[in-house]
């Protein structure tokens, strides 16, 4: 059955780079959605389809969303295709809201399969203040909200640890897509090993 991973972490655990490495290594097998959102195409660092709130509407009354959420101020919508693509047997990957988690778990059931992000402290301390984008305080309660964050966790997620290397959070995830595709990143991880 082809699944639908659904991306989720606090803000600066690397969803959109672990989400770009996978459409990178995995697109003979692996769909990643771009999300639908109320924004400029130039902000943020996500891949996206920008849309203005009336196009944004539209889309909506013509029933082109399979999900759509607001959050921060903006609207977030992803396109039937989705649906489209699980039913041609292709698994899907999407960067999902926790608070909309559980209508998408109603709407995909066991096709639906958590990826939970996440980053120690100190990791996401410093990529926080490496982009630059917030002041110290800023910092800080993303820093609160990312412990609670992780209280949030459901318990059959996929858990990947992102505060190492991006490289070895993708084979963390190849490990639970595909047995061979595990064998194939554990030997490549020993290579690299031994070059060291």
């Amino acid at each position: 059955m082809p699944k639908l991973f659904y991306v989720l972490g606090a803000s600066g655990a690397g969803k959109d780079s672990l989400i770009d490495a996978v459409r990178d290594q995995f697109s003979d097998r692996l769909m990643v959605a771009h999300r639908y959102i109320t924004r400029p195409a130039s902000a943020g660092s996500e891949n996206h389809v920008a849309l203005s709130d009336a196009e944004f509407d539209l889309r909506v009354e013509r029933g082109l969303f399979t999900m759509q959420w607001r959050a921060n101020g903006m609207r977030y919508g992803v396109g039937r295709e989705v649906e489209n693509w699980l039913e041609a047997g292709l698994d899907v990957m999407v960067n999902g809201s926790r608070a909309y988690l559980p209508l998408a778990q109603g709407l995909f059931g066991k096709q639906l399969e958590v990826v939970w992000i996440s980053v120690s402290q100190q990791v996401l301390r410093e990529r926080l203040e490496a982009r630059g984008r917030e002041s110290a305080e800023e910092i800080a309660q993303r820093l609160e909200r990312a412990v609670e964050y992780e209280s949030l966790k459901p318990h059959d997620a996929i858990c990947l640890d992102n505060s190492g290397a991006l490289a070895d959070t993708v084979a963390q995830f190849a490990c639970r897509l595909d047995q061979k595709l595990c064998q194939t990143y554990s030997a490549q991880n020993r290579a690299k090993a031994v070059k060291l």
